[in-house]
């Protein structure tokens, strides 16, 4: 065997030894600040090192700085999982090292792109008139889309820039409270700027307002302001809300504006029949973003932009250099369509994870991910002294703990939120799950979250004994 063959080997036996029992290591890291800074050395090694050592380090330094978000019992943020296949499918692109920015660069990536991506588009129920790509986040696949909604306003700003130009109305862009905060960054980005960031009021279930939006829109038009794009959440990040997306639509249509939709986290639950309709109205968006890495079990990093207008989206990023020129016609070279020239072969992990889970098997995930939080929810709804504070129509459960000697007056919420705070924090630091918080109406939130492809009953029932167990009133 090889010195290359042995590494493989070892890095595929713990790999394979990592999946069947994670709960050998603590959910959450416990390393401090600089741990791992002091632990390694200030200059690189002069002299190579055998692998064996390298990998020794890595089990000795690495592992204990890390948050383990393959865990089944990582309840935190949004869960996420990469099924074993998918992790293959990983290392043989890097193998590969595939920058697939032309078509003639890597035929096979950019086609199996357009090919997956279709099934994908089928799958969630969206019309053929959307087009896929690649990307790495949703942060990135939501900047692209406000850059393309930008362009579409005929402003020449690609040629012209937007600086010390008297023509120009001040452009806004439309989302609440609960929209994903990339999106404002997006417009910081795009020389928008957050005052013209518009933040639409949300109903008491935490989605836009329709009524609002429309009388809002009417009002900047009035002042001669110039929407730019209206941005509508199906799965809100704190409670998994969804904006009525085909009143949006309307108003959107009506008065002419790009409609993005962001589905990162629940755009993948629409797989399923009976959830199908959570994707209601995107045949009117312009721009929908999906994210297999949060769950369709592919590891991170891998997003999906779908757009409508192809052409508007290549004529905002395209700029072709000399060394850069192909003669093929009739193909799609994918670095027109964006801000990175270079592109992994992300394509590849997608097609493993979905050939080889299939279409019942994504199935059968969702809808038991879905199932475990509304089991969840009806012990935290009958527990006397716990509180469900949201709608939980997916795989997201937000409550908290409200003994009656905190409930009451203001100076009680404080100590309510502090209290609900210190549960968590106690139940992170067991190691033993790993949940976060969020705030609803002012009110400091628990949040368990749903995702990963091992999370079963007992996973779910071990973080609810914990939360009680750490539930005492001060």
């Amino acid at each position: 065997m090889t010195d290359v063959q042995a590494a493989f080997d070892r890095a595929a036996r713990w790999i394979d030894a990592y999946y069947r029992d994670p709960s050998r290591y603590p959910v959450l890291s416990r390393a401090a600040p600089g741990d791992l800074v002091r632990a390694l050395p200030a200059t690189a090694p002069a002299q190579g090192e055998s692998f064996d050592r390298i990998f020794e380090d890595f089990e000795r330094l690495i592992l204990p700085g890390i948050t383990h978000w393959n865990h089944p019992r990582f309840f935190a943020y949004f869960a996420i999982s990469a099924t074993p296949v998918a992790v293959v499918a990983e290392a043989l692109a890097a193998a590969l090292d595939v920058n697939a920015m032309l078509w003639r660069t890597s035929p096979a990536a950019t086609e199996l792109e357009d090919v997956v991506l279709g099934w994908l588009r089928e799958l969630l129920g969206l019309d053929r008139g959307l087009h896929g790509i690649i990307y790495d986040t949703a942060s990135i696949a939501g900047f692209t889309a406000l850059a393309a909604a930008r362009e579409s306003l005929g402003l020449d700003i690609r040629e012209r820039g937007m600086a010390a130009r008297a023509d120009l109305p001040p452009l806004r862009v439309y989302l609440t409270e609960h929209t994903h905060s990339h999106i404002e960054k997006a417009a910081i980005v795009l020389g928008v700027g957050r005052e013209n960031v518009v933040r639409v009021a949300a109903d008491g279930c935490y989605a836009m307002r329709p009524d609002a939006l429309d009388r809002t829109l009417r009002e900047d038009l009035a002042g001669g302001m110039r929407p730019m794009c209206i941005v509508a959440t199906v799965g809100t990040t704190s409670t998994t809300s969804s904006d009525p997306v085909p009143e949006i639509a309307r108003i959107a249509r009506e008065h002419g504006v790009w409609l993005h939709v962001d589905a990162a986290y629940a755009g993948s639950a629409a797989i399923l029949p009976e959830l199908r309709h959570l994707l209601d109205g995107c045949e009117h968006a312009d721009s929908v973003v999906v994210n297999p890495h949060k769950w369709l079990f592919v590891p991170i990093d891998l997003s999906v932009l779908y757009v409508r207008d192809l052409e508007n989206l290549r004529r905002t990023f395209s700029l072709v250099a000399d060394y850069l020129q192909t003669a093929e016609g009739d193909v799609r070279n994918y670095m027109d369509y964006g801000l990175q020239l270079g592109r992994r072969f992300r394509a590849l992990k997608l097609w493993f994870a979905m050939r080889h889970l299939g279409v019942d098997g994504i199935r059968d995930r969702l809808r038991a991910h879905v199932a475990l939080a509304q089991r969840f929810a009806s012990w935290v709804e009958r527990e006397p002294g716990w509180e469900v504070v949201a709608p939980h129509p997916l795989s997201v459960v937000c409550f908290r703990h409200v003994p009656p000697a905190l409930d009451g007056d203001a100076l009680g919420a404080e100590a309510l939120d502090a209290h609900n705070a210190a549960i968590v924090d106690a139940v992170n630091a067991t190691g033993e799950a790993f949940l976060s918080t969020t705030r609803l109406d002012g009110r400091l939130t628990i949040r368990l979250a749903i995702g990963n492809e091992r999370t079963t009953e007992s996973d779910v029932a071990a973080a609810w004994s914990l939360l009680r167990e750490f539930a005492v009133p001060p």
